[in-house]
Parts: C-alpha cells; sequence; structure tokens
C-alpha cells in the first residue's frame, strides 16, 4: 500500500478551513499534515477534525519540513505565484488556488519550474474533477444535443458588506471576474476544448476592483456570452445549446452547496433528461486525482497548460472591456 501524499496548507484561510483541509484529510492517498499559521487560535478549527496537524509558526518552515511533499496555497490571489515558485524551490508539489496567476504571462514562470523540478504544479480548478462536468464533455462530443451553437454561463453572489474580504480589495487581486469569472470561462473550455477567436466585454468599477462583468466571444464553432458579479443575488447557471437540444447545469460550480448538481439534456418533443450527482465532493476528488499524478504518475485533468488558457481570456476581458 502506497503511503499518503503528505499535505501542507499555507495560511488559515477560511475556504482552507471550511473545504479543502477537509477534503485534504478525507481524501483517499492523501494525509493533512500541516498548516502554517502564526496565529495559533486559527488553527485550532483544524485541529478539531485532524488532531494530529503540526502547526509550523510561518510559511517558510512548513517548506523547510522535508516531511511535508505537497502544498496546499489559499493566500491572496497576488500571493500566488510567488509562494507556488518558492514550494516547487523547496521541493513540494504545488496545489494552489485559482486564479493562480494575476496575469497569463506569469504562467510561463511555473510552468518553466515545474518542467525543471519534476513536481507536479496545478491550479486549484476543482470543477472539472466533477463527473457532472465529465459527462457534459461526453454529451457534448457524442453530439447529443446536435451542432453546438451557443453557450451561456452565469455566476453571482453578493458579498458588499465583507468590506475586508480580499475579493474587495484591489490591492490583493480582488473582484469578481478573477474570483468567479474562470468558472463560467473555463468550464466553456473544458466543456468544448475550443479557444476563443473574439472577446467583447463591458465592466462594472468600484474602489477598483471588477463587480460585474459581461462577456460575449466568438469560438470557432458557437458563440458565446456570460456574466458575473460580486453584486448580485446568488445565481449560477451553464446552458450549452445545440440544434438538436440544450444541456443546462444548474449547480455548475458549487455543487451541494448551492444545491444538488444536476445535469438537463432538454430533447425534441420537450423530452427533458436528468442525470443527478448528489453525493460528489469536487474538493476531495481534486485531491484524489492530484495525489494519483504525484504517486503513480497519471495525466493530472486541469494542467498549466489549460489554466493558463483561461487567464489568456481574462487577460482579455480586461484589456478590451468598456466601463458600465
Amino acid at each position: 500500500m502506497q503511503k499518503p501524499v503528505q499535505f501542507g496548507v499555507l495560511g488559515a484561510a477560511k475556504f482552507a478551513r471550511q473545504y479543502m483541509a477537509p477534503a485534504i484529510h478525507a481524501a483517499d492517498g492523501a494525509r493533512l499534515a500541516g498548516l502554517a499559521t502564526s496565529n495559533a487560535v486559527k488553527a485550532e478549527p483544524f485541529q478539531a477534525f485532524c488532531p494530529d496537524l503540526t502547526v509550523y509558526d510561518s510559511y517558510d518552515a512548513l517548506l523547510d519540513d522535508p516531511e511535508i511533499e505537497a502544498v496546499y496555497i489559499p493566500l491572496p490571489n497576488h500571493l500566488h505565484v510567488e509562494w507556488s515558485l518558492k514550494a516547487l524551490d523547496a521541493g513540494k508539489h504545488v496545489l494552489c488556488e485559482k486564479p493562480m496567476t494575476m496575469q497569463a504571462a506569469e504562467f510561463d514562470a511555473l510552468i518553466e519550474k515545474r518542467d525543471q523540478t519534476g513536481l507536479l504544479a496545478a491550479e486549484a480548478y476543482m470543477i472539472v474533477h466533477h463527473p457532472q462536468w465529465q459527462f457534459v464533455q461526453k454529451l457534448i462530443a457524442d453530439g447529443a444535443i446536435g451542432k453546438l451553437v451557443h453557450v451561456t454561463g452565469a455566476f453571482s453572489f453578493d458579498n458588499r458588506e465583507e468590506t475586508t474580504n480580499i475579493r474587495n480589495r484591489a490591492e490583493t487581486g480582488g473582484g469578481g471576474l478573477r474570483d468567479i469569472g474562470v468558472y463560467v470561462i473555463g468550464s466553456a473550455r473544458f466543456a468544448t476544448g475550443q479557444e476563443p477567436s473574439e472577446v467583447q466585454s463591458a465592466i462594472r468599477w468600484q474602489d477598483g476592483i471588477d463587480t460585474f462583468t459581461e462577456i460575449r466571444a466568438q469560438f470557432p464553432g458557437f458563440t458565446y456570452s456570460a456574466y458575473v458579479s460580486i453584486r448580485m443575488h446568488p445565481h449560477q447557471e451553464m446552458v450549452f445549446h445545440g440544434e438538436g437540444g440544450v444541456i443546462r447545469l444548474t449547480a455548475p460550480f458549487n455543487a451541494r452547496v448551492f444545491g444538488e448538481a444536476r445535469v438537463e439534456l432538454h430533447r425534441p418533443g420537450l423530452e427533458v433528461q436528468v442525470t443527478r450527482f448528489p453525493g460528489d465532493d469536487h474538493y476531495k476528488l481534486q485531491v484524489e486525482a492530484f495525489c494519483r499524478s504525484v504517486r503513480n504518475g497519471a495525466a493530472y485533468p486541469c494542467p498549466l497548460e489549460f489554466s493558463r488558457g483561461t487567464q489568456e481570456m481574462i487577460d482579455r476581458v480586461f484589456a478590451d472591456a468598456v466601463p458600465l
């Protein structure tokens, strides 16, 4: 039996506490071994479900421990590249929260370092590990809705009251597009395997961050429209509209949190086939895929090159946007 991959977490972020650290702890092939935080109180909720967790008083101390094999990085966006490179230099595999970079060109240094070290480095883009997205990808490839004509996406929530949240701070790489635009953009790329040829966008700015972004794009085989906002009632949906049917995902990005993962296949004659995925945890599946790649060399479903492509489209959205 293989030894579990020994994971350390850099920082006691709320998202790590609620989702990723428990996923690492529960995942087959992984062991949550360490947490780096200078605040012992922040470590207590992690120790509540993982009593044998080692707590380090600095990020460097965790990286210096030879027993730690891989790190999960949930730090603010503007720190992702710096600490991913430091972790790789320390000989650790890296799973870093999205967006892994602030601009696509920053992926080049990460890809080069990954290749130099032979370590696994990846963006924590969990949805591609969820079976509902693998199912949608196959439906489209198999022609279940005929020729794909148009894709629409939406993702919103309202955090205007959370004034200290890093998503509401320009200096930490906040804003809606970087935080949740990766989902409406990356999911369309993943499901179709296509890249945009033209991009148009409009952005509403507030205190240096984008609070609402509308995107229109032309892909080689279909048109695309989407919006994301951090100032609207919570909503998420992806729709793939073909000549012979429609695929609709009702909880495409926060399955189980937003609601049950469900794929609707709308066919001629008003027939609707519904496929449900009630128990799948894409965070746990992501960690297990990561560990298989580390231990067995299995191909990782979301390589840095894929994440770079999503960031390229985000860069174009920012660059071409008209103000709202």
